[in-house]
């Protein structure tokens, strides 16, 4: 049997590469031409090598062995999104994420659902304790395996309130944590800071703290040696490998502190792509933009993504749409074998780079927001939603400047293209002046302004 080809090679260490790009460069300044500095003060640098890794790559906790496509409907009619829903499960949705307003007739909701095979998430807009209790009671009876997705803090940061007052909400969260203790109630939805315009280093560092917040309130010292479910939501951008990284981070700095607390934490991540940079021009472009960032999710280590249509800034739900955003999830897993190996990543010197990176700069940042009194606190002064604005900004000029592209807005424009007339939904920052406790974070599109003035020209 013949010797493995690479044993015929000898070794090339990271300096003696090195010195030959700096042949090939003739002249020109290697730190200058070949490393460039994302936002988040992270040095990219043109090649990884393994001898530069300081000690083994260790493997990412929790990561799972699969990965489920989610199909989002707005329960409005009850009898309507029953049927929506089965008809996206016999289409190929694995799980369903049902948002809601206000109560609805849970029984008719799930009539005929499939529970032992498909799972069901919440994105509920409001806080009712009985509710809660008859909706967990319900799935619970039917062995449906379920995630409330609940976040007090993260409706606090969005909204500007909480849903009742910072006593009764926690109180009810409290007592349905006592009662249901093994279900998935809680949730850290950091896309709100990706989608307001917040850095990878600013969502893992705030969604760190988000977390400290609850294991702090919830899960006292009597609570060590317990295992906590904890839903993450995450918006994926367009930096594909930064965003890969990111989830995988994130995972390890949750073990991190689960530790510190003497926890064990069942972390599902629930992942969608960013609208932060999708565009009202060109926006068929958006279907290109959702399939990267959905192959980054799914690479980063995602159990659930759910995907965005292509359409969904300017128009209403519709069939078209929801079916082409879910069958990109379905190409990819059913035709471009994303569910065949579950740690494709894993090894990768610039992905295991940026892992560690990424995950040393959000824990320095979660140990200031602690020292200067918490998540809570710094919402409630204003902190956060500063650092976010600051960070937008910088994207936006980026944006502005032509350096960061957008296609078909900023660039490659089509002028022939008129979008006034189109336009089901209202695909601008709404003001709604209203009292708050504090000021509310707001998502925002790094294109709008550009488009405002193109929709005025039109």
């Amino acid at each position: 049997m013949s010797n493995p080809l690479f044993q015929e090679f000898d070794e090339v260490s990271s300096k003696a590469w090195k010195q030959k790009i700096q042949v090939d460069l003739k002249g020109a300044d290697y730190n200058e031409t070949l490393i460039w500095q994302s936002l988040e003060g992270i040095h990219v640098k043109p090649f990884y090598h393994a001898d530069e890794s300081e000690s083994p790559f260790q493997p990412i906790p929790n990561h799972p062995n699969d990965w489920n496509i989610a199909q989002s409907l707005f329960i409005d009619d009850e009898g309507i999104v029953n049927k929506l829903a089965l008809d996206a499960i016999e289409r190929g949705a694995e799980s369903i994420v049902f948002k809601a307003t206000t109560v609805f007739n849970i029984e008719k909701v799930f009539e005929y659902y499939p529970f032992q095979k498909v799972p069901v998430l919440f994105q509920l807009e409001f806080l009712d304790a009985d509710f809660l209790k008859k909706l967990i009671g319900f799935l619970s009876s039917h062995q449906a395996q379920t995630y409330y997705a609940i976040d007090i803090l993260g409706n606090l940061a969005q909204s500007g309130n909480w849903y009742h007052n910072l006593k009764q909400d926690h109180e009810i969260i409290a007592n349905v944590l006592q009662e249901y203790p093994h279900e998935n109630i809680l949730a850290i939805d950091t896309s709100l800071y990706q989608n307001a315009g917040a850095n990878v280093v600013q969502q893992l560092g705030y969604g760190l703290a988000h977390l400290n917040e609850y294991l702090n309130h919830f899960y006292p010292s009597s609570a060590e040696g317990q295992t906590v479910a904890i839903t993450f939501k995450v918006a994926v951008g367009p930096n594909y490998f930064f965003e890969i990284a990111k989830i995988r981070s994130l995972r390890k700095l949750v073990s991190l502190l689960a530790k510190e607390y003497g926890l064990s934490i069942n972390c599902h991540v629930w992942a969608e792509p960013s609208k932060r940079n999708k565009t009202l021009y060109d926006y068929n472009v958006n279907m290109l933009r959702t399939t990267t960032e959905c192959m980054s999710a799914i690479l980063g280590g995602a159990n659930t993504v759910s995907n965005l249509p292509y359409d969904a800034i300017y128009h209403k739900s519709n069939e078209f749409g929801e079916r082409i955003s879910r069958n990109q999830l379905l190409i990819l897993k059913a035709e471009s074998y994303f569910d065949v190996v579950n740690n494709v990543a894993d090894g990768s010197y610039y992905i295991e780079s940026l892992t560690e990176q990424l995950g040393e700069k959000a824990l320095e940042l979660f140990k200031d927001i602690e020292k200067n009194g918490g998540l809570f606190q710094q919402l409630k002064n204003g902190t956060l939603q500063k650092k976010i604005k600051e960070s937008a900004q910088k994207e936006e000029a980026l944006f502005n400047e032509g350096a960061l592209v957008l296609l078909g807005t900023n660039k490659y424009k089509n002028e022939n293209n008129r979008m006034k007339n189109d336009l089901e939904l209202f695909p601008f920052v709404k003001t709604n002046p209203r009292k708050t406790l504090i000021e509310p974070i707001i998502e925002k599109r790094i294109s709008e302004a550009l488009e405002k003035q193109r929709l005025e020209d039109e």
